[in-house]
């Protein structure tokens, strides 16, 4: 097939590319470099099969693909609050460019949508049929809603035009190519310890996250958009095994032999108290589960980051978000 991926040189959109081409299909990435890297598509670039497009999804532009791929927006806490117009609009507008796209090309259409969704869920583990409790104002709304209507607008094309869409709903995933100011927890986490610094935590750490290694992640991404009988379908793509943000940092500084030791913050704004995806759908409609556990997945991340901060300098979140 023919794929366009927007927000492929992105962090988890490079990972997608390379599956992508991995398995035989022509790739048209299209990223607009905001939050995404030249650099981490570098090795696809002369790849015959690989073509890129430097275009914000928020103008007009012209393809054709037999499916499309929506994974433009920033996604960190450091993109979105240092670009929350553009992520409103990559989520709307850049929603109604793709989706137009998709119709006129008679495509298949995947949406990443986000767990931040559900807010500071108040059920656990959040099911696809959870509502959410999402704070419309709060610093973390320009993601939280223009994702929200994202989808909307999506399920809209699906029922009025009869688009062939189906909604995945990302939750903390974690891998190379993320940015060293990342601003996500694992990222933060990672460079603070390798760098010998105080480990930032926000809060008691009693709050837990469920982490999901990219490669995970991106074979939960292709099953929803190839699998059969997808169409319309809404999908948590998450690792389920749950632990506590202390929990993790501690693992961290063990894993990376680090002296780092542990810092408490305030807590921050609508930061979600829990937040673990009920995957029971995605294994029953994709035949989807993660593979990799959280230490062979860090240490892969680990090597990754070090190799990095050689490369690129040691700069060292002063929060981690």
């Amino acid at each position: 097939m023919k794929v366009l991926v927007a927000g492929g040189a992105g962090f988890v959109g490079s990972h997608l590319c390379a599956r992508l081409l991995d398995e035989g299909h022509d790739v048209l990435c299209v990223d607009n470099l905001v939050t995404g890297s030249d650099r981490n598509i570098a090795a696809l670039v002369d790849h015959g099969r690989f073509e890129f497009l430097r275009q914000d999804i928020t103008e007009p532009f012209t393809a054709s693909a037999d499916a499309v791929f929506h994974l433009a927006s920033p996604a960190s806490p450091v993109g979105y609050w240092e670009h929350p117009f553009m992520t409103i609009r990559a989520n709307t507008t850049g929603t109604f460019t793709l989706l137009d796209i998709a119709r006129r090309s008679q495509a298949r259409f995947l949406i990443t949508s986000t767990s931040e969704i559900y807010g500071d869920p108040l059920e656990h583990p959040q099911t696809e049929e959870y509502r959410g409790n999402v704070d419309p104002t709060g610093p973390r709304a320009c993601y939280d809603e223009s994702k929200r209507l994202g989808e909307t607008i999506t399920t809209e094309y699906r029922r009025h035009y009869g688009v062939d869409t189906r909604i995945v709903r990302v939750f903390n995933t974690y891998g190379p190519h993320s940015q060293l100011d990342d601003g996500r927890m694992i990222p933060n986490f990672i460079v603070q310890a390798v760098a010998g610094q105080p480990i930032t935590v926000h809060g008691t750490g009693a709050q837990t996250r469920s982490i999901c290694y990219v490669d995970d992640l991106v074979d939960g991404l292709m099953r929803a958009m190839f699998a059969p009988d997808t169409t319309g379908g809404i999908f948590n793509l998450g690792n389920p095994e749950e632990h506590s943000v202390l929990e993790w940092a501690e693992m961290i500084i063990r894993l990376t032999d680090s002296p780092s030791e542990i810092r408490f913050e305030a807590r921050r704004e609508d930061d979600p108290l829990r937040r673990c995806p009920n995957i029971t759908r995605a294994r029953q409609v994709l035949g989807w589960t993660p593979r990799i556990g959280p230490e062979e997945g860090l240490l892969r991340t680990i090597d990754w980051f070090r190799a990095d901060m050689e490369r690129g300098g040691t700069y060292v979140p002063s929060e981690a978000r």
